[in-house]
């Protein structure tokens, strides 16, 4: 084997800019764990060989139809050489230069963009820009790439670089079908040479590629061959779920939790499922989009697969594989089999039992669980609420008794005061200002729990979410309380007078004029001034944030103004002059703040011009 590409017939080509500064990188640059180009190499053979089994579905003319599917590699220590040769699909010559002339610039950009990141180890990311195959530079001195398409009217075709500017393109001498990868290996990667380290690297990172690979003259395959996700549980390891987790996704920290599923009925199926750690991909993450790898035996035919889970579980990450789907159909036939219903079904079932369980098992893995993913499962309410009764379980809210832990709705059940009906729920903006809330004061005082419902979502998910179990859920501002029930320090005494009440209240009407449907008093608040009622007609307060949510048109919608009659601010309020610049302007404070808790007003800045104007006219009666 010579270190020269053939001359006769052959092209020579550059490459592009950023190729060149991306071989530069990789010719010149010391990795720790250069051994991942091989991971890369033969990822690219199983490739090759998957596509020319889909291929053989229904095209049976192709090149050397009888040749066995596998990868045989060679290593010649004393020359430093290690070839990798596989009976895939092959490449013709337009495929070549396409496939190893040029790398996708977005592709380049994005790995040349994370070579400035010094903590990144980029060995870690070779493989997911589009840039795997050029990884061989870190080992190689020269590269020659021979192959022949699986079409039998193609020629073979020879592809052979240094790592420098330019590539060559020559006619080739190969009758048989496949992709070989010459390989002259630097001095200082002589250990490539040595079939003992092929072995290990093959174990570590390529054991479940699909296809057996051989290693010299050896008649037994090196790697496992059979897929994770088709091997018994019980022969699993952690270590080995993680190392698949790792080596699909790229993602740097373990998941949360797997499940492995393996089922004959309703549908034969196999399926390794992981739940992320959090919920955004890492800048460096293999898998750039929801959906699941869909195999039908053993062989993918779709890398994205939208339809075998719900939205709410987008999240998931993993792979199925299903006997019962045919090969050689599209998507859309799959889809209007009828097996990916009962498909969706067993594996939605399944998540859902295996997070029940986690739940059950394990509170504050579970807990973290929610705060990433929390709300997908509220989405699920809302958009698809035939599913309720399943995730109901698994939603996790926090309350105003219990204001610093998850609470799972059967726990808030199972602490209800005697002889209530309802679970009681409160919407607001933050955690810490809806505990404020007027819409409170009566539940504060009794010592009833009320769900914290803070998260944009949750006004989503009350759509779909109307009752759990025998209980309605009813929000605080629209329930019906017992106005016998009051603090035994609050007396008649303490009220403003009726006459000078019904005054002040027309002063409010007056100055607020058809920002509210009316103003009266309230029998419900104990430590706050005001409160926002729902006038009969008003649209669901939750249907009014969702408008707000979706940026649609939105008005403030018109409410009633109900007000405390024993409280102080109203009391010192009476005492201005009527109709003064100053009682104005606190009237007008009293209804924007109570906009302002409810989370509906639309300018909360315009407020600032105001409040100042209340603090120099009270500075100004010091």
């Amino acid at each position: 084997m010579t270190d020269k590409a053939s001359s006769e017939n052959a092209q020579q080509f550059s490459f592009k800019a950023e190729t060149k500064q991306l071989l530069n990188i990789l010719i010149h640059s010391l990795y720790k764990d250069r051994e991942v180009f091989l991971r890369e190499l033969l990822s690219n053979a199983s490739d090759a060989l998957n596509r020319l089994r889909f291929e053989m579905v229904t095209n049976h003319n192709v090149l050397d139809s009888a040749t066995d599917l596998k990868v045989h590699i060679t290593v010649d220590k004393d020359s430093r050489m290690l070839t990798i040769q596989d009976t895939g699909i092959g490449m013709t010559r337009d495929e070549v230069i396409e496939n190893l002339g040029t790398i996708a610039q977005s592709g380049a950009r994005k790995f040349l963009d994370a070579t400035k990141d010094q903590k990144v180890d980029l060995t870690q990311v070779i493989g997911q820009f589009g840039v795997g195959f050029y990884s061989v530079f870190m080992v190689a001195e020269w590269v020659r790439v021979t192959s022949h398409s699986s079409n039998p009217e193609a020629e073979a075709v020879s592809w052979y670089a240094t790592g420098d500017d330019t590539y060559q393109i020559s006619a080739a001498e190969m009758s048989e079908r496949g992709t070989k990868v010459e390989i002259k290996l630097k001095e200082d990667a002589a250990e490539f040479a040595e079939e003992y380290r092929i072995k290990n690297i093959i174990h570590k990172h390529s054991d479940y590629i699909g296809f057996p690979i051989y290693i010299g003259d050896s008649k037994d395959a090196v790697n496992k061959q059979t897929s994770l996700w088709r091997t018994s549980k019980q022969e699993v390891t952690d270590e080995q779920y993680k190392e698949f987790y790792r080596q699909t996704t790229l993602d740097f920290e373990d998941a949360l939790m797997h499940v492995h599923i393996s089922t004959d009925a309703p549908v034969q199926l196999y399926a390794l499922l992981y739940i992320p750690s959090k919920v955004e991909r890492g800048v460096f993450a293999l898998r750039k989009d929801d959906g699941l790898k869909l195999y039908s035996r053993n062989i993918l035919i779709d890398d994205y697969n939208k339809d075998l889970l719900p939205d709410y579980l987008r999240f998931v990450q993993g792979v199925v594989d299903s006997e019962d789907l045919p090969l050689n159909v599209s998507r859309e036939t799959v889809q209007s089999s009828g097996l990916m219903p009962k498909l969706k079904k067993v594996l939605t079932n399944q998540v859902i039992k295996e997070l029940e369980n986690l739940a059950k098992n394990n509170a504050e893995k579970y807990h973290t669980f929610w705060q990433e993913f929390g709300v997908y499962l509220k989405q699920g309410i809302a958009a698809t609420p035939a599913d309720a009764e399943s995730i109901n379980p698994l939603l996790r809210f926090k309350t105003n008794l219990n204001p610093e832990t998850w609470s799972a709705l059967d726990e808030y059940v199972a602490r209800m005061k005697e002889g209530q009906k309802e679970i009681f729920y409160i919407v607001g903006e933050d955690p810490k200002s809806v505990l404020r809330s007027p819409h409170l004061d009566y539940f504060h005082s009794q010592g009833t729990e009320v769900l914290l419902l803070t998260d944009p979502m949750d006004s989503f998910m009350l759509m779909g979410l109307h009752k759990h179990k025998d209980f309605e859920l009813k929000n605080v501002a629209q329930a019906e309380i017992d106005t016998n029930a009051k603090p035994k320090e609050e007396t008649e005494a303490e009220k403003i007078p009726d006459a000078d009440f019904n005054g002040l209240v027309e002063q409010f009407k007056k100055v607020l004029g058809e920002s509210v449907t009316d103003v009266r008093a309230s029998n419900r608040l104990y430590e706050s001034v005001a409160r926002l009622a729902d006038a009969d007609g008003n649209a669901n307060p939750e249907l009014q944030r969702v408008y707000k949510y979706l940026g649609k048109e939105y008005e403030i919608p018109k409410k009633i103004l109900e007000l405390n009659p024993t409280h102080t601010i109203l009391k010192n309020l009476l005492k201005l002059e009527t109709g003064s610049e100053l009682q104005n302007i606190i009237i007008e404070q009293i209804y924007d703040s109570a906009l302002l808790v409810e989370g509906l007003h639309p300018d909360p800045s315009s407020i600032a011009s105001r409040v100042q104007q209340i603090i120099e006219a009270a500075l100004a009666q010091k």
